[in-house]
């Protein structure tokens, strides 16, 4: 991708799955990575296993909680000199039907996915804002669940709605200053959170309704992520792109 050699990427939730396999595409592209996870054994486990992979370094943040995000965002910049980047994956999820779902799990759900999309975004918006007018482009982790409701999953999709609705607004605000913003909207991918959610049948179930034969991988996620981070998407702005091997296209 043009553009992303040398540029300083923040890449949030990115200690395992899609997030580690999106700081893996940076740094084959040349970037500076810092990424965040929320579990201190598995963020030294995944920068063990990007050693000699490039310029990369880490911070155990909870994307909810303020100070974490200002303690984040301060060791970025002192990693990365600038944040050219926002990669804004981290999330969570858990399952429930409607009727059953507990207050204390959607909480958590709308904490981490829509909260902590919100104060990662606008703590790196008001640095890039304030960078001399350079800008930055910043990509927020959405789903197709954004776009139609799943069932027993409504705390999920109430938070990537949300994280819909956000990325536009945000589009519309920080154009005028220099800052590119856009969303992910991928179907099911396999990664270990999904894993831990659904079984192999219900995966495989999947298939029926995906054109193209097989499930999500995070690297075509990752791959997507870099590419509307790059020069090759700059007049890309406020948009949402669906990743999903052509699911939504089925009737």
């Amino acid at each position: 991708m043009r553009g992303l050699a040398g540029k300083g990427v923040l890449v949030t939730g990115g200690s395992s799955g899609i997030g580690l396999e999106t700081v893996r595409r940076f740094l084959e592209e040349g970037s500076r990575v810092h990424f965040c996870g929320l579990i201190a054994d598995e963020v030294m486990a995944a920068l063990s296993t990007l050693a000699g992979a490039g310029t990369v370094s880490a911070t155990t943040c909870d994307v909810s909680v303020e100070d974490d995000v200002a303690r984040l965002v301060a060791d970025a910049t002192t990693e990365l000199g600038s944040i050219d980047v926002l990669i804004n994956n981290a999330g969570t999820a858990s399952k429930a039907a409607f009727l059953d779902l507990a207050v204390v799990e959607w909480d958590r759900v709308i904490a981490v996915n829509l909260r902590g999309m919100f104060l990662v975004a606008q703590a790196v918006s008001r640095l890039m804002a304030a960078g001399g007018g350079g800008g930055g482009t910043i990509v927020n982790m959405a789903s197709t669940n954004a776009l139609g409701g799943e069932e027993e999953y409504a705390h999920y999709n109430a938070s990537k709605g949300g994280v819909l609705q956000l990325t536009r607004t945000m589009a519309v605000e920080l154009g005028r200053v220099g800052i590119r913003v856009n969303c992910l909207c991928p179907g099911f991918i396999l990664t270990p959170l999904n894993a831990s959610l659904e079984d192999e049948s219900f995966a495989n179930a999947y298939l029926e309704h995906i054109p193209l034969g097989r499930l999500g991988r995070p690297e075509d996620v990752a791959a997507a992520f870099a590419f509307l981070a790059s020069d090759d998407a700059g007049f890309i702005h406020g948009e949402a792109l669906v990743i999903d091997g052509g699911q939504l296209a089925v009737m």
